[in-house]
């Protein structure tokens, strides 16, 4: 079975309620259209023999048709429950597991991709319930006018089963024509969506540019391909309409036509040839599924699409917890450069120790690196060198393929969920703020203010969120930011969250010298004695850190102070500046730079390829 179909079932078997109270009401109803052929087929005979229980059956027919119409009333309001039930419990597991993936779903599907995938898709799939049950309630009328048929005469009976058997075929390849035709439809819907949301992203950019025309023609490019798997749909419905609306009717003639002959020979009652008709046109009212069955092969083919992402591996954890305490941890191992003297001594190990052992995987290899606890290491390197790369794997925001990372001796993996979460906090060049209120956002749902104030105040955010209408109960849609200050709540977040470890990748790269100075020296002198690695372009933020990771092409070419790696001219040639500049003299007393330039490497901007422009931030 496709993980589509798996997931189809699924969701049937988990709407709730639903499933079963539109089984019930569809067989009631079913039940209900079988007997009244019957009911009215013995009222017939009776106002024909002028029998006294006419009136009686006459009754019944009533009661019968008002069970129809109840059933069809309920059916219609159980559809609309089962379909938002199940699309809205689809929704909630696609989230969960991608949140659960974390920053790899990214990589494998553009943000629009995942937007219609979770959204339309979901949607679309959650409607297998209705469609299912709606095919399937269908066999109950056909199999009944079957027995009854049998019941009133077998020659009928194997009419009927021909006809049936001509629209099981038809339905059958209608099926399989849709599915793959939807999957195509929904397939261009997922790219138009993923080159919308990469304009919007960059509008700012496209309208700088004027190239809004462009963009626009890019965007609705791929709508030949959704009109074309439009006219497919259409022409799949036509044709499988029309092959059902002729075997239909020769069907009951066929049926009507061998019913007369025994009607003429006497062997049938004008009542049972009435009812006969009746169940003929019961038997072969399931060609009508094909609204059912168009319905179902949307769902699978979303239900597939949904699989994709619910196949990807989410994010393991174990259930150990940090030690308390550590009392011992390896010097640091030094990498040695030409003209680089080694160092042999560090800061004294502490809590929030991080250690590479063995680490492999595209764009970084890491055989050993120990990063020791409460010191401040900076990461630099030219871009793609892999320093982003090293920070997201000490934060667990992803996994290597081959080695460990080690929390205070412990792997990562191995970690309870909470107890990583509490003890690393980490901050994004581009922040993303969650969080209905700023204060929210910075402490992410904690209730404690004073650890927010407290955040807010090293990330020098305090300020101007105390100046905001209602200080930090100001609601997050309300507060217009400019880059820095967005960049200073996500530094306030981080800081109230790492107990242990505080990882910030370029995360000062929109403050102002000024500002990035504060933050520094609030990093530097962390009363609570965390660990902190930080990505770093700006030569002042590596010379203020205990130890530098020099990186190059994924590899460690050194991990030792920043005064010392500066007498290897390639490490100097890291914070120059472009188009031939001069590199920036040595570090004066306390390694802090005198030079007449403040280099700063700049990561390129990405741009999205053949998805067009990517988003400009503020």
């Amino acid at each position: 079975m496709r993980a589509g179909d798996r997931l189809v079932m699924d969701a049937v078997r988990r709407s709730g309620p639903w499933p079963a109270v539109l089984a019930v009401t569809a067989i009631a109803g079913a039940v209900a259209e079988l007997a009244l052929p019957y009911a009215v087929g013995r009222t017939v005979d009776g106002f024909v023999s002028a029998r006294p229980e006419t009136v009686s059956w006459l009754a019944a027919c009533a009661v019968i048709v008002a069970a129809i119409m109840l059933c069809e009333s309920a059916g219609v309001w159980a559809r609309g429950a089962s379909s938002a039930y199940a699309a809205a419990r689809l929704r909630l597991s696609v989230l969960r597991h991608i949140l659960g993936v974390g920053p790899a779903v990214t990589r494998r599907f553009p943000e629009g991709e995942l937007v219609t995938r979770a959204g339309l898709n979901a949607e679309e799939a959650g409607r297998a319930p209705e469609s299912l049950t709606g095919a399937l309630a269908l066999l109950v009328p056909t199999l009944g006018a079957l027995v009854a048929l049998t019941l009133i005469d077998p020659v009928l009976t194997a009419t009927l089963v021909a006809g049936i058997a001509l629209i099981l075929l038809v339905l059958r390849a209608f099926l399989r024509a849709t599915t793959t035709i939807a999957g195509g439809y929904q397939e261009v819907q997922g790219e138009i969506a993923a080159r919308l949301v990469d304009a919007l992203g960059g509008a700012r950019t496209i309208a700088a540019a004027g190239t809004a025309d462009r963009e626009t023609r890019r965007v609705l490019a791929p709508m030949d391909r959704l009109r074309a798997h439009g006219m497919e749909l259409w022409r799949a419905n036509a044709t499988a309409g029309v092959q059902a609306g002729l075997i239909v009717p020769l069907v009951e003639v066929a049926v009507l036509a061998v019913g007369g002959l025994r009607l003429a020979a006497g062997e049938l009652t004008i009542g049972e040839l009435y009812a006969a008709a009746r169940y003929a046109v019961l038997g072969a009212a399931l060609s009508t599924a094909l609204g059912h069955i168009g319905g179902l092969a949307r769902a699978r083919a979303a239900a597939e699409r949904v699989a994709e992402i619910l196949g990807l591996p989410t994010t393991r954890y174990g259930s150990r917890c940090l030690p308390l305490h550590v009392t011992s941890h390896r010097p640091p191992p030094v990498h040695s450069l030409p003209d680089t003297p080694s160092r042999t001594s560090g800061p004294p190990a502490g809590l929030g120790s991080v250690e590479f052992r063995g680490v492999t995987m595209p764009g970084l290899a890491v055989e050993e690196l120990v990063i020791p606890g409460g010191s401040v290491t900076a990461v630099v390197g030219r871009s793609g060198s892999g320093k982003s790369l090293l920070a997201a794997l000490a934060a667990r925001l992803a996994d290597p393929a081959g080695g460990t990372v080690l929390l205070d001796g412990v792997p990562l993996p191995a970690l309870d969920r909470a107890e990583l979460r509490r003890a690393i906090g980490y901050a994004f060049e581009r922040p993303v703020l969650v969080g209905d209120t700023v204060g929210a956002a910075i402490g992410l749902g904690a209730d404690d203010q004073e650890v927010v104030s407290a955040a807010a105040t090293a990330a020098c955010a305090d300020g101007f969120i105390r100046r905001l209408p209602g200080g930090y109960a100001t609601p997050m849609a309300d507060t217009p930011l400019s880059g820095g200050e967005r960049q200073r709540i996500g530094l306030a977040r981080a800081f109230a969250q790492g107990e242990r470890l505080l990882v910030l990748d370029d995360a000062t790269s929109s403050l102002d010298t000024v500002t990035e100075r504060q933050v520094g020296n609030a990093l530097t002198a962390d009363p609570r004695g965390r660990t902190r690695l930080i990505v770093a372009h700006r030569l002042t933020t590596a010379s203020r850190a205990d130890r530098v990771v020099w990186l190059e092409d994924g590899r460690v070419l050194g991990h030792a102070p920043h005064h010392e790696l500066w007498a290897n001219p390639h490490y100097r040639a890291v914070f120059q500046e472009p188009l031939g500049s001069q590199p920036p003299e040595g570090p004066g007393p306390e390694g802090r730079s005198e030079g007449r330039h403040e280099g700063r490497h700049e990561e390129p901007e990405r741009l999205a390829g053949s998805r067009g422009l990517r988003g400009d931030v503020s």
